[in-house]
């Protein structure tokens, strides 16, 4: 499984980016699908979930009512809609999916990150 993320940038305080993660590879496999975002001198922290078919989603308190999670299975690809950034969402964002041990190649796959900067 490859995950490829897009979309990042430098945006001004109260603006919006939509990051996108292309899956390639034994992507029927995938079951939910996160964002995780690591700003400079933190901990990498969970930004958002969805389930499979995208019918459960679920947010850290500190984007809840911003963010949005969104999956098109057709496509392989999940988004994350960012708005009302603030400076304090300047991070490097990262997809991240786990694949069940019992496949062969089960295990925690990662992107490469994408950098999210907000200017205030």
């Amino acid at each position: 499984v490859q995950l490829v993320e897009s979309g990042g940038g430098l945006v001004q305080a109260g603006g919006s980016l939509r990051l996108s993660c292309a899956a390639s590879g034994s992507t029927f496999s995938i079951n939910t699908m996160d964002w995780y975002r690591q700003a400079p001198g933190k901990q990498r922290e969970l930004v958002a979930t969805i389930t499979s078919d995208g019918g459960i989603t679920n947010y850290a308190d500190s984007v809840k009512g911003r963010f949005t999670i969104s999956r098109d299975k057709a496509k392989n690809t999940m988004y994350l809609q960012m708005n009302s950034l603030k400076p304090e969402d300047t991070a490097v964002y990262y997809c991240h999916v786990e694949i069940p041990y019992s496949w062969w190649y089960g295990g925690e796959y990662w992107g490469q990150g994408t950098q999210v900067t907000v200017s205030s």
